[in-house]
């Protein structure tokens, strides 16, 4: 497809927006909507894309694509309306920034290699902070609060590793994991769960944290990890469902003891395939 296309297909977008956002005659639920109630949605698609592409499925992944391109345009639609901004207007900041990120390409800064490219570009960032008035001088400044906290995680312990504050390798994480097992069981051991809840929450985010930072010096993606787990549960379990089908039994009156033997078996069926 030629930039031509592309923009054609682009304009046809937003004016199919402009026409469910119409007050007359526009979509009723389309209406309805607004920043916060489309921000799910937003999210979703995300997501959507990341297992697309997890799974290898292009042509699922061109699909969720669109979903996702539909959620800036949405947005960008509610905006406009507002007399915020346009999607031209987004379109442009991406650019803008796009060029001025890359001095290498667009400019006449040289680097060495992609880790050289990686902090110019957390320099020109926080250059841009600065020039944006933000007084926050932190490792840690300009974090989202509005991330996935496994990614705020992710992101506040590479930061702090940028100024050395990190272990040397996964073994001495693994060393804390096993600390931050031994406190939660204790608490457990306590026996009023409810009771102690806050106390639990505690140190099972503690153990969290500590996994996230495990994944990190593995060079493990989180959430490519626990997609994998999700999905080798999902796979077993519907395997537990269609053994005890063909047995004549629903999985509900299984007993635990009988329904590890099935969660054995689909282990076992699984590794011999």
């Amino acid at each position: 497809m030629s930039a031509t296309d592309a923009a054609t297909e682009l304009g046809r977008l937003l004016a199919i927006m402009a026409r469910l956002r119409d007050p007359d005659g526009g979509c009723p639920w389309d209406l309805e909507q607004d920043f916060s109630t489309i921000a799910p949605y937003t999210i979703e698609e995300a997501y959507e894309v990341a297992d697309a592409i997890d799974r290898g499925d292009l042509d699922d992944l061109c699909d969720e694509l669109g979903d996702l391109l539909l959620q800036v345009v949405f947005h960008a639609r509610m905006a406009e309306e507002q007399g915020a901004f346009a999607f031209a207007d987004v379109a442009r900041s991406i650019n803008e920034k796009m060029v001025r990120r890359h001095p290498h390409i667009f400019a006449d800064a040289s680097v060495d290699d992609a880790a050289h490219v990686l902090r110019n570009w957390h320099a020109i960032k926080r250059e841009e902070r600065a020039a944006k008035g933000e007084t926050d001088r932190s490792a840690l400044a300009g974090i989202s609060r509005g991330l996935p906290e496994w990614q705020r995680a992710l992101k506040l312990q590479s930061r702090a590793a940028k100024v050395g504050f990190d272990w040397s390798g996964p073994l001495p994480v693994l060393d804390k994991a096993a600390e931050e097992l031994q406190e939660l069981r204790a608490e457990f051991e306590r026996g009023d769960i409810a009771g102690n809840k806050a106390r639990l929450q505690e140190e099972l985010g503690d153990l969290l944290f500590v996994c996230a930072k495990l994944a990190r010096q593995a060079d493990v993606d989180v959430g490519s990890a626990l997609r994998g787990a999700n999905h080798k549960f999902e796979r077993r379990f519907r395997a537990m469902e269609g053994y005890a089908d063909a047995a004549g039994e629903r999985m509900a009156d299984l007993d635990l003891q009988a329904q590890e033997v099935l969660w054995q078996r689909a282990k076992a069926d699984e590794a011999a395939s």
